[in-house]
């Protein structure tokens, strides 16, 4: 079954929130993912830990079937692209970008993205500590109040791995990746899968948006 994205006006601009944990903003022809954390995996199996290895090319996979599915122009990643030290994950984010060679990237540059940047700069990635564009404000860790103030922007970030908890009536306890909309700022949900959910703090006024297998749904 297609996953279905939802259609959100927000701010004059017409975004798209995807099952697959990413944003499409159609008058940018941008797709928009957070946290992918490329390398975990194997940063885990060198330390002796059993972690299957295919979960990052899958990661992979998925972020080239949405430029297959909605041909953007620019790709922007909100940070931690690859995670912490360098390790043979490496070799297929290279294979990856290779077969989007013309496609433009920035990576706005993330706590676990410590690596030395000529590295991103050999493939073509564009580097921001933070990046401006139309109504918004794209930067890895989301704000503080007082900072958000001076940006006078919408920041859209990610880092924190956001999540929603629901009850069931038997005392089920569900958590589910979302994506946070607050007055001043949205936080993505990371779109690797090899990162956990942390659940968030809701203030009044605030939407969440949860994300199913192949759908979004609005609390």
């Amino acid at each position: 079954m297609a996953s279905v994205p939802y259609a959100l006006t927000f701010l004059d601009q017409n975004l798209l929130l995807l099952p697959e944990k990413a944003i499409y903003w159609k008058e940018q022809q941008t797709l928009i993912v957070a946290d992918i954390h490329l390398g975990k995996v194997g940063h885990f199996r060198k330390a002796g830990i059993a972690i299957p290895k295919m979960m990052e090319q899958d990661d992979l996979a998925e972020l080239s079937d949405l430029i297959h599915r909605y041909s953007p122009k620019t790709i922007l990643l909100l940070g931690d692209l690859f995670h912490s030290d360098l390790n043979n994950d490496w070799d297929w984010l290279v294979l990856w970008r290779s077969l989007f060679s013309d496609l433009r990237m920035i990576l706005v540059l993330g706590n676990h993205d410590i690596l030395n940047k000529a590295l991103y700069s050999d493939l073509k990635f564009e580097l921001y500590g933070y990046l401006d564009a139309g109504p918004f404000r794209f930067s890895h860790e989301p704000m503080e109040k007082g900072l958000l103030a001076k940006a006078g922007l919408y920041v859209i970030s990610g880092h924190i791995h956001p999540g929603v908890v629901l009850e069931g009536a038997g005392r089920q306890i569900l958590t589910l990746p979302c994506f946070h909309f607050g007055k001043r700022q949205a936080i993505l949900p990371a779109f690797g899968k090899f990162t956990g959910k942390v659940r968030m703090k809701n203030s009044k006024g605030d939407r969440i948006f949860a994300v199913l297998k192949d759908k979004i749904v609005s609390f």
